[in-house]
């Protein structure tokens, strides 16, 4: 058994039309499937291959360090998007204005990591790797 890819990442979102149109602005990701279950908008949405399934919980909010530790609660710290033209995503960042929750770039070994927030407050690592290449000590991922 070997693992392809991680499928999707499953989030609580503040507000689904806020969402959806955000990361369709700034990432090119649409909604492929959508309903209501149990009165709760949901839906799954993808960009190439990655895959966001969303559920809209307004009352709810990501927590933050402080509380993560008062509640002894894990939490999601941030995913990663792998995106492949600096330039275009370079672009988005001056037309959007999109605030970063840690001081970015980050320049990693082989790759360039800019940390954003989405509307819910979800932290996202976008991430450009060095010639598009996954590399890690001289091993190569294509």
């Amino acid at each position: 058994m070997t693992v392809r890819h991680l499928d999707h990442l499953n989030l609580t979102i503040t507000s689904w039309d806020a969402t959806v149109e955000w990361y369709h602005r700034v990432f090119g990701f649409d909604v492929v499937e959508s309903g209501v279950r149990q009165g709760q908008r949901w839906g799954v949405l993808r960009a190439g291959d990655a895959l966001l399934c969303v559920y809209e919980s307004p009352e709810r909010h990501v927590l933050d360090d402080d509380e993560a530790t008062r509640f002894r609660a894990h939490t999601l710290n941030h995913f990663s998007l792998r995106l492949t033209d600096r330039a275009v995503w370079e672009a988005t960042l001056a037309r959007e204005g999109l605030p970063f929750s840690y001081p970015s770039p980050v320049d990693w070994t082989h790759s360039t990591a800019w940390y954003v927030l989405d509307p819910s407050g979800h932290e996202i690592e976008v991430t450009v790797w060095d010639d598009d290449t996954v590399s890690f000590a001289g091993a190569n991922i294509q």
